[in-house]
């Protein structure tokens, strides 16, 4: 199809996605970006965050990322993430369980490390929440 993207969407132990797209938004450890059709060859890195793909009918796949890289190549964009998980399969119960029991690790974490492991696993359970709950009614 003319003026669309290739994306695949790799995650450790599935092929997450794979199809056209007319753009791909993605979090940039710098902040969100976006791609397009003819984008310039990159490589960049992602952190937690919600992964946007519009298919050229118009539709938006929301997958809840936890980092990864993004790369661009000749209007192909491969993402190999460290998880990815489509916003339809997220339980909003579970990942609100899930948040609550971060935040309980955070209270008890008893050193530095402990805390930076429950903070980096709050912010995961955070997003999965928040992207899951964007995706009620739809």
């Amino acid at each position: 199809m003319a003026n669309t993207l290739y994306v695949e969407i790799v995650a450790p132990d599935k092929r997450v996605f794979h199809g056209e797209a007319e753009r791909v938004g993605a979090p940039g450890l710098q902040g969100s970006f976006q791609v397009l059709y003819n984008h310039a060859p990159m490589i960049a890195a992602m952190g937690v965050g919600s992964l946007n793909v519009i298919t050229p009918m118009g539709e938006r796949i929301t997958f809840a990322i936890s980092g990864g890289f993004l790369e661009v190549l000749n209007n192909t964009v491969t993402i190999l993430a460290e998880t990815a998980e489509p916003a339809s399969d997220i339980d909003v119960e579970r990942a609100r369980a899930a948040e609550e029991s971060a935040r309980e690790r955070l209270r008890d974490a008893g050193n530095a490390d402990e805390r930076k492991k429950a903070e980096a696993a709050l912010e995961r359970a955070r997003n999965r929440a928040r992207i899951a709950m964007g995706q009620v009614g739809n």
